[in-house]
């Protein structure tokens, strides 16, 4: 990787989320100018790309296990079956942290990440639930 120098400016508009710098000291600044090295310019590029990829992956995997949760949703309704699943989403919860252990991921992040998801779908079969019932 080329050399780099450290500067307080940068001038990209870029942002990175998901393992960027953030503010402040930057390496590969060039001196004052706020103008990035070329090399670092296409490292951030190429690993902004794969960002870019793996998050339009993320949400197309949730939109299909939406899908398929919302089939569990209209089946709970058609048999009166509660919203949640208690035994269920601890059963997931352990097992999302020990993949995450295996992916070297931190497994209260995971586990923060699933409880908000479950929260939609139980939000979701409580919708499809009250919809059921009023159509009864």
């Amino acid at each position: 990787m080329a050399s780099m120098t450290t500067s307080n400016t940068d001038n990209s508009s870029n942002t990175d989320s998901g393992g960027g710098a953030g503010t402040g000291s930057r390496a590969g600044v060039s001196g004052g100018t706020g103008d990035i090295d070329p090399a670092v310019r296409a490292d951030l590029d190429r690993l902004r790309e794969s960002i870019d990829n793996i998050d339009a992956a993320v949400v197309h995997m949730l939109a299909e296990r939406f899908k398929c949760t919302q089939q569990v949703g209209h089946l709970k309704a058609a048999h009166q079956l509660p919203p949640a699943d208690p035994s269920r989403e601890a059963q997931q919860i352990a097992r999302l942290r020990r993949l995450a252990e295996n992916a070297n991921l931190d497994p209260a992040f995971a586990e923060k990440l699933l409880n908000f998801i479950i929260a939609e779908v139980i939000r979701h079969h409580e919708r499809i639930a009250e919809d059921t019932h009023t159509r009864e």
